[in-house]
């Protein structure tokens, strides 16, 4: 399946949904987030197909979000999807979702709530700028995130990989 080329758009909402609007985007966006890179493990991490999420990838290292870096397995030369800088500041978006989320809807089965965690104090804050517990400013580097239907165990964010750009 082709897709037509995008007409840009004066309004930046609507090219962001442009970009981020798709299915899977922001879930591989938030996985990538999480430290994951090999197309195996955002198959099995989501559930997606493998031409979709191939498309996606694509579309994400198109516009900058996601690098493409090689690494060898075995004998072979592969390629992994690291996080960019622009896809390292999509993390307000995923804050402002997991918020509305929590507020707005149901899990299919009862789970405790996605925490976001200040490394620096160690205490649970509110997805945002500012630690609730020591009122310091949360650097992605300290945040964490606990999602506790997967594990009870703390994800520190991915750092950005350089890109040259």
């Amino acid at each position: 399946m082709t897709t037509a080329p995008q007409v840009p758009v004066p309004c930046p909402i609507g090219r962001a949904v442009g970009l981020l609007g798709e299915r899977w985007t922001l879930l591989i966006l938030r996985n990538a987030n999480l430290g994951t890179t090999r197309f195996d493990a955002f198959r099995a991490e989501l559930g997606v197909a493998d031409n979709i999420l191939s498309n996606r990838l694509a579309r994400l290292v198109e516009a900058g979000l996601l690098a493409r870096v090689p690494y060898r397995d075995g004998g072979r030369t592969r390629q992994e999807y690291r996080l960019t800088t622009a896809g390292a500041e999509v993390l307000p978006v995923l804050h402002a979702l997991a918020v509305w989320g929590e507020e707005h809807t149901e899990p299919a089965e009862p789970t405790g709530s996605m925490q976001v965690i200040h490394q620096r104090c160690g205490q649970v804050t509110t997805p945002g700028r500012v630690c609730d517990g020591c009122g310091e400013l949360v650097l992605r580097e300290e945040e964490a995130w606990v999602r506790p239907w997967l594990s009870p165990d703390p994800i520190i964010l991915a750092s950005p990989v350089a890109t040259g750009t």
